[in-house]
């Protein structure tokens, strides 16, 4: 990918709404120059310190798109917690130069991301999820395939992704209580159709986000996550904002 390329999709992201180059700002955690791009998530500057992209999950052109992007460029860090996680890595949203967008909007405005969910900051949150409806809107990437998003009525298909952080549309048809979990089923089958986990200790959340999971019954969704599951596809949802409401029926 050229870099006048890159420049131009950067300043169209930017120009197409500004409330996106507004958020995801937070506080500054230093700069540097990228050295090497490590894998699609991940990437190394020249002091050493290795960095992971929050706010995504890697797409098969992302680590392509993210060499194109940032070989050798400037860049600065932003984030609310820079402790490295287990693999020594400084947790951050990326900006090139003097941008105000950063790497993850552009990514996944290209549909080269997905978003992970994991940003608590709801008008970053909406931000990065904007971009990635742009993607989708435009069949961009990763969206240009129609199996990009997984019908939760195709159990095996959702399964057959298992391990894998995947998209799934469809309507809950019930929403059950066994123990501390709630479930939301999306088949008459509970054990083998696909559904979606929420601990006890997750309603809360949910209900301050106006969601109430009963509410859910006969609602059409759109939830991510990784899928896990023997006979039946599960998605645990560990955030609110892995779940999205599409519509009433």
């Amino acid at each position: 990918m050229k870099l006048s390329v890159i420049i131009a999709a950067i300043l169209l992201l930017a120009s197409h709404s500004a409330a996106l180059a507004a958020a995801c700002q937070f506080e500054s955690q230093g700069e540097g120059r990228v050295a090497d791009v490590v894998d699609a998530r991940s990437l190394r500057l020249d002091d050493g310190r290795e960095v992971r992209l929050i706010g995504i999950e890697p797409t098969t052109t992302t680590k392509q798109a993210l060499a194109a992007m940032l070989a050798g460029r400037d860049v600065s860090l932003r984030g609310t917690d820079d402790t490295p996680d287990r693999y020594g890595r400084q947790p951050a949203l990326v900006f090139v130069g003097e941008s105000d967008t950063s790497v993850q909007a552009l990514l996944l405005s290209q549909g080269d991301a997905i978003v992970s969910a994991e940003i608590a900051d709801k008008d970053c949150a909406a931000a990065l999820m904007a971009a990635e409806a742009e993607a989708r809107r435009g069949k961009k990437g990763s969206w240009a395939d129609p199996s990009a998003i997984k019908n939760a009525e195709s159990p095996d298909d959702i399964l057959a992704g298992i391990g894998r952080f995947v998209v799934v549309e469809g309507k809950v048809l019930s929403v059950r209580q066994a123990g501390a979990t709630t479930y939301l089923n999306f088949g008459r089958n509970w054990t083998r159709g696909f559904a979606v986990t929420i601990s006890r200790r997750m309603v809360p959340a949910f209900e301050s986000a106006g969601i109430v999971l009963k509410s859910l019954e006969n609602r059409k969704i759109r939830v991510r996550g990784w899928v896990e599951g023997n006979a039946g596809p599960r998605i645990d949802a560990l955030r609110v904002g892995q779940i999205e409401l599409l519509g009433t029926n």
